[in-house]
């Protein structure tokens, strides 16, 4: 596991600790946009914001990644907001870089893959917005719901309530039955 207050200031540090969750973070946004120049932007939004903020790491709340999810969360978000206010004055290719063939190539491939997340994240937009990220931070992410907890800043007990709920609201959404044993590892 790589140092995560060093990355700030050690490109050694900085490059261990990207090769170690690029593809995590990678298949993060791709789960939430459709835009290959788009993901590749925000990726690496996400790991400056990462340099930024090294110096606040605690470890004592969670696994390097679970912080990174953290701040992704917040990029991604950010993002989605910025260009919802822009939607109607800005078109689509504005400012973006230019990718090797290569590169967009492997992007295009992450988002291909990642389609069906994106139907799933359309039942999310059903719930509350603190559930829908507790319920992406662990069903689809894959933190633990104590670090999803540490992260969204709720007791683990709450957490585990609401992700129950969640999972039935969503569930019902898509037309699928709550498989049970979702159902036992999300009561408290």
């Amino acid at each position: 596991m790589s140092d995560v207050t060093g990355i700030g200031h050690d490109p050694d540090a900085f490059e261990a600790f990207y090769r170690e969750h690029l593809g995590e973070v990678e298949r993060f946004v791709a789960r939430r946009v459709g835009d290959v120049h788009l993901a590749a932007d925000l990726t690496a939004d996400i790991f400056l914001a990462a340099i930024d903020a090294c110096d606040g790491y605690r470890g004592d709340l969670g696994r390097p990644g679970a912080w990174l999810m953290g701040i992704a969360r917040n990029v991604v978000a950010g993002e989605l907001r910025r260009r919802q206010r822009e939607l109607h004055a800005v078109r689509r290719i504005s400012g973006r870089r230019l990718l090797d063939e290569d590169s967009a190539t492997r992007i295009a491939e992450r988002l291909d893959a990642e389609r069906e997340s994106r139907r799933l994240y359309a039942a999310l937009d059903r719930l509350s917005r603190r559930d829908r990220a507790l319920m992406e931070l662990v069903a689809i992410d894959g933190l633990p719901v104590s670090e999803a907890a540490v992260v969204l800043g709720v007791k683990p007990a709450t957490a585990r309530v609401r992700l129950h709920r969640s999972r039935r609201l969503v569930h019902e959404h898509l037309g699928r039955p709550v498989p049970a044993a979702r159902i036992e590892e999300a009561t408290p």
